[in-house]
């Protein structure tokens, strides 16, 4: 390290500079005060983006299906889950599709803006996680949500595009061979950490991905239940 030359002195900009055969070679610092603010800029930014992932995920396709088509209260029909499936059982194919493209579209949204404007990894995974933590426990509706199966779908599909759709290989395996729509998503589940680790490699969403398969699995515990006892409805059957 050496002096800066009289005539470089720059009261506004801090300056490293290196001497090396009587030349001076200097280059910008970081100003502390201006790394502070975007530190804490960056900060709140994903701090919102986070809770409006969460207060998306909180608003229920099905419930909205119910209310525009006059419908019953998916959470008194059937299972008694606000999700495309039950809503197919109980409402019928249409409310079902429209249910299904909510769920997924709200995934969708939320991540792909915090794409644009999160500061790393870190923060796209908390969104990612958020949106469908908004879908299994709504603020919006007594914390009574769904399964999440479409929201997490819709997530990762701007998250990781070629997990998501190995994702859905898998289900659409396993609801073929089986019928089973729960089974479908438990199998989903289960790979989707694995399929996250090996198409990404980033140690985040892994994390994420295995809470959320970790969530999955626990939502659908009554869907065990049923299946261990032969009880379980299949895709199409009346509840």
């Amino acid at each position: 390290m050496g002096f800066l030359p009289p005539d470089l002195i720059n009261v506004h900009v801090l300056m490293l500079c290196t001497a090396k055969n009587g030349t001076f070679n200097c280059v910008k610092s970081p100003n502390p005060n201006r790394l502070q603010s975007k530190i804490i800029n960056e900060m709140l930014i994903d701090s919102l983006l986070i809770v409006l992932a969460y207060l998306l995920g909180s608003v229920s396709g099905a419930l909205i299906v119910m209310q525009l088509m006059g419908l019953p209260d998916p959470r008194s029909q059937g299972s008694g889950n606000p999700g495309a499936t039950n809503m197919l059982r109980s409402s019928g194919k249409k409310a079902a599709l429209i249910t299904l493209c909510l769920d997924v579209f709200k995934g969708v949204i939320a991540v792909l803006v915090a794409k644009f404007l999160a500061s790393g990894a870190v923060a796209l995974a908390a969104v990612t996680l958020a949106v469908f933590l908004g879908h299994l426990y709504p603020i919006f509706f007594q914390f009574r949500g769904g399964k999440g199966v479409a929201t997490a779908f819709g997530a990762l599909s701007v998250l990781a595009w070629p997990v998501s759709l190995t994702a859905l290989a898998t289900w659409l395996l396993m609801a073929f061979l089986s019928r089973y729509s729960s089974l479908a998503s438990l199998t989903a589940a289960l790979f989707t950490p694995a399929y996250m680790f090996w198409f990404t490699g980033v140690w985040e969403y892994t994390l994420m991905s295995l809470i959320m398969s970790g969530f999955l699995i626990w939502r659908h515990r009554s869907n065990i239940r049923s299946l261990l006892t032969g009880k379980e409805n299949k895709i199409g059957q009346k509840a």
